[in-house]
This record gives C-alpha cells, structure tokens and sequence, in this order.
C-alpha cells in the first residue's frame, strides 16, 4: 500500500488497477537509450513481470543517456544490469533477462509469454521482426524511436489496429538511416520518448486514456513542438504477414536483413590474406587492439583506393556496421568485389580479440 499508495488513491486506477499491473507480463526488447526509461518506469509502477532482452555490453559511450547504467556497469551485458538496478528499485517483481539477439527463431516462442512487446530498438531489421511477430502472436506493440532531436511514439496492433508495416510499408534500403552512434543524439530525447512508450503500457494495461492506436505522435525537442500523424489500417500489410506465418524465416530475412558481404570477426581474425580498414574518423574510439590496420574515413575513401591491396580481401570495420556497409557499397561501384562489412563494431571487435587472446598483422 505505501509503496503503490500514489497510484492507489487515483481514481482512475485504485487496488484494482494496481493489481492489473502486477498480473501484467511486458517484454521490452532493447535496454539501451529507450529501453532504460520504459524498464524505470515499469518497474517503479509495479508491473509484475518485466522480460529484458539485449545482447549488448554496456559501453562508455552508454552513459549519455542510458540510465540504468553507471560507471560499474561497464563491459557487463545489458540485460544483466538493468535488471541488478530494477531489483533495486523494485524487489517486488519478477525480471527475466534474455542476453541474446532477438531472431525470427525465438521471437513467436518469447512474444507469446508477454501480454505486450516494447519496441526499444534502433534498426530496421529488428522493427519489423517486432512487428511481424507481433502480429502473428497477436500482442500490442509499443514504438519508439528517436533521430538527433527528434522522437516517434506508437502503438500498433492494438485490438488488431494498425501495424508497423501499416505505417511504414516500404523498408529503407540497407543503411540508408543512421542510427545513434552513427549521427547521435541528444541525451535527453530517449527519456522523453521512452517514458512516453511506459505511459502507453500502463494505460494499455490499465484500460484508461487515448492509446495511440492508429497514431503517430512525433515530438521535436528543439521547439518543443508535436504533431499527431494518422495511421490507416492496411489490410493488404497485415494479411501478407499471417500468410507467411509459416515461411517466417524467408520472409524476414530472405531478402531484407541478410548481406552477402558481411563477415564476422571470429571468421576471419587469423587470416593472413585480410587486409583491414577501418573507416571511422580518425579521433574516433575505441582504437582496435592488437590490429594492424589502414584507417581511411569513409569520407575520404574514394580519394584513397590506390592504398587497397587488390590481391587481399578487403575487410572493413566502423563504429557499428553502418558506415563499413556504405564502404563496401562504394568499393563495388569501382569494381572492387574481394570487400566484406564486418558485422561488429569496434567495441565488439575488442573484446572479441581479449577473449581469443589471437593476435593478427596486416603488413
């Protein structure tokens, strides 16, 4: 009573409410920017059951805006201390922490033990898994998403509402949008985005309120200004996903999040016909250990292909992926074919090298 007492003495929510959120089951994929707030909230709220699912590591580079981290959090996996700082908050609930990608392969299984699905993403690939599993578990789904100083909110799939796909029917070529650690962000913008996605759960679960079923709120932080787009159900959209309910590997990532030039790291760190080129600028970091490697901005490609070893694979690394898949896509227009993406980013690519203790040259 005295923990919940300020939800309680509200009319519109009561004993009986508050007991709605602690029967509640939400799955939130992402702990990062997004994922941070909505997961604070939630668990402050008192909803009963909370599934975190995130591969990552907490980065240094984390802490602008991700806060559920701090300093001690550094290196350690995502899910893990987000839910070491919830059960602090909350010790009441229960977490579930999946340290793991969210694939077409345990998305139904997990969907289906989660009342709603928090969408904390930040990439394309991953939106429209949420989506289409979402429609085919028949679950809510939360969205969120943030660029610069700019936000979106959403539900879609509500009571059979609009979806993702009705919004945005037309995925964006391969690399085509930046994420946050490509263009950045302001710090302040997840939080504002993510605590309005945990408001859209807890009126979800609540019953009460406008759901932004059928809406998109897009909110500018530098004018402090928002517009309420409308979403029309497209039937067509939604059907062409539960027709492929049992293609739903193929379908997702047949033609869309697959490339035929990306490699990983492990595949190829001990190689001896790799050459390696990192096209981050050159104060970016981390710096890569242990590697010799050619740093050319992406930027400053094209001005430098005489320094590419023809008789080599060409293997290309950036921040996170996005930039690496650009180089590539440049590097072909010239002809050059023997020149792969790797699909970690620098961090990953550290601590990958720690963990195999190999060490490769590049000479």
């Amino acid at each position: 009573m005295d923990r919940y007492n300020r939800h309680i003495i509200l009319s519109e929510v009561g004993q009986t409410g508050q007991a709605k959120l602690f029967q509640a089951k939400v799955l939130v994929v992402g702990a990062g920017g997004l994922g941070c707030p909505v997961l604070q909230y939630l668990a402050a709220a008192g909803v009963g059951t909370i599934g975190i699912i995130d591969f990552d590591v907490v980065e240094e580079s984390n802490l602008q805006r991700q806060i559920l981290f701090g300093t001690s959090s550094l290196g350690k996996s995502k899910a893990e201390a987000a839910k070491s700082r919830l059960q602090d908050l909350n010790d009441t609930i229960i977490i579930n922490t999946y340290a793991e990608m969210l694939t077409f392969q345990n998305a139904i299984d997990l969907f289906n033990q989660y009342d709603i699905i928090v969408d904390g993403t930040d990439n394309f690939e991953t939106r429209y898994l949420i989506n289409d599993a979402s429609v085919i578990t028949g679950k809510p789904e939360v969205f969120g998403a943030i660029y610069k100083f700019q936000g979106q909110v959403s539900v879609f799939n509500y009571h059979h509402g609009p979806t993702y796909r009705c919004a945005f029917p037309n995925k964006p070529k391969q690399d085509a949008v930046p994420n946050c650690s490509e263009i950045g962000v302001l710090g302040v913008l997840p939080g504002i985005i993510g605590t309005m996605q945990a408001n859209e759960v807890l009126k979800i679960i609540l019953g009460i309120g406008s759901v932004l079923s059928g809406k998109l709120y897009c909110y500018d932080a530098l004018s402090n200004q928002s517009i309420t787009l409308s979403i029309k159900k497209n039937d067509v959209e939604i059907q062409n996903v539960l027709l492929g309910k049992n293609n739903f590997e193929k379908q997702l990532f047949g033609t869309y999040c697959e490339s035929s030039f990306e490699v990983s790291i492990k595949d190829i760190l001990n190689k001896e016909d790799v050459q390696f080129i990192d096209v981050r600028e050159l104060n970016e970091q981390p710096k890569v250990e242990d590697f010799c490697i050619m740093q050319i901005p992406l930027s400053e490609l094209e001005k430098h292909l005489d320094k590419l070893n023809a008789d080599r694979k060409i293997a290309i690394f950036c921040q996170s992926g996005i930039r690496s898949k650009q180089a590539v896509s440049i590097l072909k227009q010239y002809n050059i074919h023997n020149c792969f993406s790797i699909k970690e980013g620098a961090f990953e690519i550290n601590r990958y090298i720690k963990g195999s203790q190999k060490h490769i040259t590049n000479e």
